[in-house]
């Protein structure tokens, strides 16, 4: 493998040895030892920034399953650069933050870095990954990381809840993700995004593109809290918060993003990609905004702003689609929507991460998170307060900072909306703009919130759990240094243009942002239609904030009962009732009732796949010749297995059961199989031996003269079915065969690969070694299982060792 390949396990290398770590060194916080890591990554893949600006990819491939052309190839173009540098940048900072925030003498630390690295390891592995298949294998490692650090206050009745909420809505778009990867296969033939990339002229015209295009469009939209699967992100906010500052501010909640931006080449020439996207990013730009501002948690409100913000990310990729049908232009004014998604993600990274950290830092400090019960901390904690009002600021589009141009470039982008005549636009078009514009004053309204509630008006000490005072340095460098950024990419934004935003560009439009292709941001560009937008929003914002308790009350007109919060609780309520009713139908406790349930279950659903699917064949050319010492073994066997039957006692159903077996041992011999006749007769052997000893102490048969005739007949169709299908299986199997058989590869190979002339054995432990092993290893789980509740019964149900 690869250095690359190292960097990408690295993180999960290190969560091996975080708890060893932990034991030895406890006077020490683990965060010390883990935040090496990150800063080594980062500095690592800072390297690659002179070639992606150079148009230069770096490729590294190992061979994995090549067989199912499935091999671990990472590759880093603009796009994956920038997300490696959010991802190892950020997360640098986020432990250097958690060290201060999290006490090693009260937390389990040892969990909380072993499930960060896994979550950065995963990451890393989504934006670099080539192959599909592989990509899908991080990314629901990032659903299950991440459902271990927002449950990692485990005691809590809502951490809980929020980790199952995020794990069963994420991981529910992740398997629809890969119905579309596995569609996406089909169609070009292999799991590489770059090969797929090549044909997507070709794809398009394709039958599966629309079902392939909705279902990628489904994982990217729950992994980024896009509307209406949003409603996981709140309730994520019960994990510490250095856990929201990285996983829902920077990383996982751009894993969607990330998904949407690099399949953009493939699927983006589509109609349909350019509305669901823009329409999804537009709803949820709304949405957010507009449910932020009724909350009165601090990080509630940055949850619902940070799906706000993502929405404004998605809906200028979707309209950034709109470029690839105006290629011939200089100067592609649709391009610019998607240098502003790229943008606005690493302001949103900036800005909201600082956001979060000031939000750790007043519920550290004062003991609570309610806007309600704070005020007055702007005196008592002046440089948190600065951190957040440059980081309010920039969210509401202020200028000088970051968040001032990427949102000038959005409102320019919902502009130029209005002269698309593709897509019905015509008629439609002018929503975006609009939209955009309320959605913003929102935005307005909810950053003005985060700051002013928190640090001005009057302080309630008396609400307050501790008395407050700022936060020790060390928690402060983090945020410090974020906002920090926050003002030079604010002044100087064209540090990033052609090092950073211009190959990340290139990632999403390949064919269009090519050599000549620049990116210049400026500061002002005149008294254009964004401008007096901005000026509205600011206007408007003021004034609604001011007014803020005489029309608040207008964002609770949907009752809880019918909101998507309960029409998931309420879902999830069913499925356990109906899990419940169903238990208790089918669990009564009685193994003939399973065994009814199994095998009525066999017959049916394989009976009805035969008929569908005209699946009998019946080839009696194909059948070896039947001797007259067959006729007789089965005679024997038929004789025998109806005779069981009607056994009075079970001594005499195992012996009789036992003359079943050994007469199939019989067959072996005549089929010229010694080892499997012997390996019969031994397992014969040993089996009627257990039963006896098993049988032996139980009560004796009761008498079957009172059983109805119905009760015999249930079991004889149910016995006479299971064998009519068995039977009719395979007959079709041995008259369907589609290819030669492989035993001549066996007999060919046994020897020569092996070293082994029994054939049967070279082929248990060699050619199905692994499988073996797996059979041994269930038949040791099992011995345990037995050896654990014999130990607990000699011990009267307590285990004494």
């Amino acid at each position: 493998m690869s250095l690359l390949h190292w960097a990408v396990l690295s993180p999960f290398l290190l969560a091996i040895i975080v708890p060893i770590l932990y034991k030895l060194f406890r006077q020490i916080h683990t965060g010390w030892f883990v935040l090496i890591l990150p800063i080594l990554l980062f500095t690592y893949f800072s390297r690659f920034i002179s070639l992606t600006k150079q148009g230069d990819i770096i490729m590294e491939s190992a061979t994995w399953i090549p067989s199912l052309g499935i091999d671990v190839d990472f590759y880093v173009d603009g796009l994956g650069l920038l997300f490696t540098l959010l991802i190892t940048g950020i997360g640098s900072l986020v432990v250097l933050y958690s060290i201060f925030y999290l006490s090693k003498e009260k937390e389990r630390l040892n969990q909380f870095y072993v499930f960060l690295l896994l979550f950065m390891g995963a990451m890393l592995g989504v934006v670099l990954s080539d192959n599909l298949i592989v990509l899908y294998s991080f990314w629901e490692f990032t659903s299950l990381s991440s459902f271990l650090l927002i449950g990692y206050w485990n005691e809590r009745e809502r951490s809980r809840y929020g980790a199952q909420k995020s794990l069963l809505i994420t991981v529910l778009g992740g398997l629809s993700m890969l119905g579309g990867i596995i569609l996406l296969s089909i169609m070009g033939n292999t799991f590489s995004i770059r090969e797929l990339i090549a044909q997507s002229g070709e794809l398009m015209d394709h039958s599966l593109f629309v079902p392939a295009l909705l279902l990628v469009l489904l994982g990217a939209f729950t992994k980024s809290a896009q509307f209406p699967f949003h409603i996981w992100l709140p309730d994520a906010m019960e994990a510490p918060t250095p856990v929201s500052a990285y996983l829902h501010s920077a990383t996982m909640v751009k894993a969607g993003i990330y998904l949407v931006a690099r399949l953009s080449p493939v699927f983006a020439e589509s109609g349909l990609w350019f509305w669901l996207v823009s329409i999804a990013g537009l709803i949820t730009l709304f949405w957010g905004s507009f449910s932020a501002i009724k909350q009165t948690d601090l990080k509630g409100i940055l949850a619902f702003s940070t799906i706000s913000q993502l929405g404004l990310i998605m809906s200028l990729l979707g309209l950034g689609a709109a470029a690839l049908h105006y290629e011939a232009l200089g100067g592609n004014i649709y391009l610019a929507a998607t240098v502003a998604a790229v943008f606005h993600l690493i302001n949103h990274a900036t800005f909201k991460g600082s956001l979060f950290m000031v939000a750790g830092i007043i519920d550290h400090e004062t003991g609570t998170r309610d806007i309600r019960k704070l005020g007055g901390l702007m005196h008592l904690m002046p440089i948190t307060f600065t951190v957040a009002v440059i980081g309010a600021f920039s969210m509401a589009g202020l200028p000088p900072f970051n968040g001032f141009l990427s949102k000038e470039m959005f409102l320019a982008s919902m502009v130029n909306v209005l002269e698309l005549n593709i897509f019905n636009m015509e008629t439609w078009g002018v929503l975006f703009p609009v939209v955009a514009w309320v959605a913003s004053v929102f935005t307005f309204i909810y950053s003005m919130i985060v700051v002013l509630k928190p640090f001005t008006g009057k302080l309630q000490l008396q609400l307050l759990e501790k008395k407050p005072h700022e936060a020790p340095v060390g928690m402060l460098i983090s945020p410090i240094i974020l906002a920090s950024l926050v003002i030079v990419f604010g002044i100087f934004p064209n540090l990033l243009s052609s090092s950073i935003i211009k190959p990340a560009v290139a990632g999403i439009q390949p064919s269009l942002a090519g050599p000549d292709f620049q990116v210049h941001i400026e500061f002002w560009h005149g008294f254009k239609p964004e401008v007096w937008m901005t000026i509205g929003i600011i206007a408007f914002g003021i004034l609604l904030y001011k007014t803020l308790p005489k029309w608040q009350k207008v964002t609770q007109w949907i009752p809880e009962r019918i909101s998507l919060n309960a029409l998931y609780d309420n879902g999830i309520r069913g499925l356990e009732r109906s899990a419940s009713f169903v238990m208790k139908v089918l669990m009564t406790g009685s193994i003939r009732t399973y065994l009814l349930s199994i095998f009525l279950f066999f017959i049916l659903s394989l009976g009805f796949t035969l008929y569908w699917k005209d699946a009998f064949k019946l080839d009696a050319g194909k059948f070896a010749p039947i001797g007259i010492y067959e006729l007789v073994l089965s005679g024997i066997i038929m004789i025998g297995s109806v005779a069981i039957l009607f056994a009075r006692s079970r001594l005499t159903s195992i012996i009789i059961l036992g003359a079943v077996g050994y007469t199939i041992s019989l067959f072996f011999v005549l089929l010229r199989a010694p080892d499997l006749a012997l390996t019969q007769l031994v397992i014969e052997t040993i089996s009627v031996s257990l039963f006896l000893l098993c049988f032996f102490h139980l009560p004796l048969m009761a008498s079957r003269k009172e059983e109805r005739m119905t009760f015999k007949l249930n079991n004889a169709m149910i016995s006479i079915g299971v064998g009519v299908i068995v039977t009719l299986i395979a007959l079709s199997a041995h008259s369907n065969k589609l290819f030669d058989s492989i035993s001549n590869y066996y007999l060919e190979n046994a020897y020569k690969e092996a070293g082994g002339k029994n054939v049967v054995n070279v082929i248990l432990v060699d050619f199905r070694g692994l499988d073996t092993m797996f059979e041994i290893c269930v038949l040791s789980i099992a011995a345990l299982g037995i050896f654990a509740m014999i130990k607990l019964r000699l011990t009267g149900g307590k285990d004494k060792s």
